[in-house]
């Protein structure tokens, strides 16, 4: 553009941050030329676009589409400009930006050390692969509906993609590359040689008759089992995501690969899939990642007060894991509140549990059974008096008022069950409380080694006893645990500090990424 050329500006573009149309004609085209050119960006997306915004700005019941997003000052230039290019790039993926920040100031003290892992961390940070298609599908009564699927195979520098598919209405492309991306440092954080994927659909299966859900299931492989295969990318099971929907998905994807048996996906109950341990072993493996914090402290979990979130699969097994433990597990939680039982739970009481969710009823049935509990609507449990937290349900349920009563209610230990439970602001306040944070990455590595043998023929784990499995799942947990406390004092993050598991659990990840990535070139 030339100095001086004037331009139309658009008062509704200008206040709602969208680009409008320049005048192409500027004081020398006539003005029937610049009412053209008026007209024509009148009509546009981007002004439209804008008009749809100030309408929602003046009408609160319209949604607003864009959310804030918090940014946490980094130390160095050199961390910030990594943060704020992933921004530039993709502004609007949220839970993405996130998780990437959260990496990032781990990683601060590891680039002013060594610089050439800049260049590694910024190719890291753009997925390898993803993929986004239409589901469309038929209900029982023959009408039509279209639903939207992801497949972010994050990367596969370590080895074949390993992660989850979440069916759930909130699910979108940034949540697919959030949850591939944390899938990526969790599983580089194994013994085992794997990429990391997420991914899924923002289908919602509740409500949804057998045969819908295997429509469905059906239609959303037509089009992934093409980038799937065991030297490529294997699913596991996520939210929304169980052994029905496993099954279905498999038939599909035999069907359509040839009837070869290859590729097998990771979950419980299914022939090919191995055993049923995978998901007991990220529950029970977040317990005895407690355990193992609460034995440096010189404490045992017995008598202990516990907080759980959620009431699939994971947090299910966190809950027969602590009682085995001789803990006192308090509350649960569903989509639509928390049940609180001040006298725990014990076996009697979490078979009833386990026979509502099993059936698929709400929480609040448990009243009909036990009358001095009680349920919440649209509430947290996180105000309940508690010595620890089992944050199991989804990303950023833990807000910051949430962190408060954590810290008020005497929480010490914050073990995270689902990716990113904490939003950055959460976060902070738990730091600032001493609270001590457990990492998914770290806290929940049994469940990724332990679903990596179910697909290794070396081992029969049909064949474990009890006592074995635990046996080799504490194991796994200390080493991870080992791991990324070294890294975090090699890099001046003290063993005391609340955030030294965090920290030291990235850096060990990304530092595996980074070696294997150096050693493959530029790619």
């Amino acid at each position: 553009m030339n100095e001086g050329t004037s331009r139309i500006f658009c008062s509704v573009c200008r206040e709602y941050g969208r680009k409008h149309r320049r005048n192409p004609y500027g004081n020398e085209g006539s003005r029937n030329m610049q009412m053209s050119a008026l007209e024509e960006h009148n009509n546009s997306l981007l002004h439209k676009e804008a008009l749809r915004l100030q309408m929602a700005s003046k009408d609160k019941s319209l949604p607003i589409v864009e959310r804030p997003i918090y940014v946490k000052p980094l130390m160095s230039k050199t961390a910030g400009s990594i943060v704020e290019a992933v921004f530039r790039r993709d502004p609007h993926d949220v839970e993405f930006i996130q998780s990437v920040q959260e990496v990032v100031h781990s990683l601060e003290p590891v680039l002013v050390k060594n610089s050439q892992y800049v260049h590694i961390l910024e190719r890291l940070l753009e997925p390898e692969r993803m993929i986004v298609f239409r589901v469309p599908w038929m209900d029982d009564k023959g009408e039509p509906h279209v639903n939207r699927g992801f497949r972010v195979q994050f990367s596969q520098a370590l080895g074949p993609c390993r992660g989850g598919l979440r069916f759930h209405p909130a699910m979108n492309l940034s949540t697919a590359k959030f949850l591939g991306f944390e899938q990526t440092l969790k599983n580089a954080l194994s013994p085992y040689k794997l990429g990391g994927a997420g991914g899924g659909s923002d289908f919602d299966p509740k409500g949804k008759s057998e045969n819908e859900i295997m429509r469905f299931c059906q239609s959303f492989m037509d089009e992934l089992y093409r980038y799937l295969g065991p030297d490529q990318d294997l699913p596991a099971e996520d939210m929304g995501v169980g052994p029905r929907e496993m099954g279905y998905l498999f038939g599909q994807y035999r069907r359509l690969a040839g009837g070869h048996f290859q590729g097998n996906f990771t979950g419980p109950k299914i022939f090919w899939s191995g055993s049923s341990l995978r998901t007991e072993a990220t529950g029970y493996g977040l317990v005895f990642f407690a355990r193992l914090l609460l034995a440096e402290m010189n404490k045992e979990l017995k008598g202990l007060r516990c907080a759980v979130s959620g009431s699939g699969k994971i947090a299910m097994h966190v809950i027969e894991k602590l009682l085995s433990c001789g803990a006192i597990p308090i509350t649960v939680s569903d989509t639509k509140g928390f049940l609180l039982d001040e006298d725990g739970f014990d076996y009697v009481k979490f078979s009833v549990l386990r026979d509502i969710k099993v059936q698929q009823r709400c929480l609040r049935d448990y009243l009909k059974s036990y009358t001095r509990a009680r349920y919440f609507e649209n509430a947290k449990p996180w105000n309940e008096r508690c010595d620890i937290a089992f944050p199991c349900a989804t990303q950023n349920e833990i807000e910051q008022s949430d962190a408060l009563n954590l810290v008020n209610s005497g929480c010490r230990i914050l073990i995270e069950g689902s990716n990113m439970p904490c939003t950055p602001q959460a976060i902070d306040i738990l730091r600032k409380g001493k609270v001590l944070i457990a990492p998914a990455k770290s806290a929940s590595a049994g469940g990724v080694a332990v679903g990596e043998l179910e697909l290794n023929h070396e081992y029969n784990l049909m064949h474990w006893s009890a006592e074995d499995f635990e046996s080799k799942l504490q194991e796994m947990i200390k080493q991870t645990y080992e791991k990324s406390i070294k890294e975090a004092n090699n890099y001046g993050f003290p063993k005391d500090s609340p955030e030294a598991l965090v920290h030291g659990g990235n850096i060990s990840a990304f530092l595996n990424l980074a070696q294997a990535m150096s050693d493959q070139g530029c790619v």
